[in-house]
């Protein structure tokens, strides 16, 4: 059912963004002058901790909460591959506030807006060029491997971009791929920001985003496809019962 925003939804969405880019170019400005200085779990650290804020924000802006079920799963040691759908710009926000330390990936465009994704450069992250596939994924598993061997889990959305609530998309193979020959564990990771912050919307509605983790699943001994199959069977699944697929 679609939500229809009043004009008070308009005023707290500006409020909002007022401080989130008010907040992020001063803090960006800072984390670029002090990474020089910093190991690269000290900049991720940094970095990330405006993330904090922009959940904290979003709550006493636009009245959007969270509940996390399931975040004892999360190992506390090494690294893993997380797959999520992807409805919304809310999770990129949030993940970082949940797997700690991590290396996203993320289309090569983002790191080009400024003092934003300036300081998301710092953090590692695995910039595709979605416009050469096969070089992608070939950077993909690279990089993602380097990543891992490194103890940086690797978030990915298979879905590869933003999809409206309601529908599925196509999620594509990459994740478990590189868990597979990586010989890494894959953890699931499902939500329903896209009822609260549809994507591309500038009104946020209210209430209480539920992000549920996964069961861990040892990529070790199976197929690509077995992997995929387990890992994203459980999110549709999981999609479906959350009324978002």
């Amino acid at each position: 059912m679609e939500q229809k925003a009043s004009p008070l939804m308009y005023l707290r969405a500006a409020i909002y963004y007022v401080g989130f880019y008010a907040v992020t170019i001063v803090y960006s400005s800072l984390c670029l002058l002090a990474s020089p200085l910093l190991s690269y779990r000290g900049r991720f650290k940094m970095v990330t901790g405006i993330n904090f804020f922009y959940i904290f924000w979003l709550r006493v802006c636009c009245g959007v909460k969270v509940k996390v079920e399931g975040a004892e799963k999360l190992p506390k040691e090494g690294s893993y591959v997380v797959v999520s759908n992807h409805s919304s710009e809310w999770e990129t926000l949030f993940f970082q506030t949940l797997v700690r330390p991590q290396s996203a990936v993320l289309k090569q465009e983002l790191l080009k807006i400024p003092f934003f994704g300036w300081a998301l450069a710092l953090l590692k992250p695995i910039a595709l060029d979605r416009s050469k596939r096969r070089g992608a994924l070939k950077q993909l598993l690279t990089q993602g491997k380097e990543r891992l061997q490194e103890d940086i889990p690797v978030l990915i959305f298979p879905q590869g971009t933003r999809v409206p609530v309601g529908k599925t998309g196509k999620f594509n193979k990459g994740g478990a791929m590189l868990a597979v020959s990586a010989e890494k564990p894959i953890i699931p990771i499902v939500h329903d920001a896209g009822l609260f912050w549809p994507g591309k919307s500038f009104v946020k509605y209210p209430g209480t985003v539920t992000v549920k983790v996964g069961p861990v699943i040892d990529s070790q001994g199976l197929s690509v496809d077995e992997a995929h199959e387990a890992s994203v069977g459980w999110l549709l699944e999981e999609m479906k019962q959350m009324k978002v697929a």
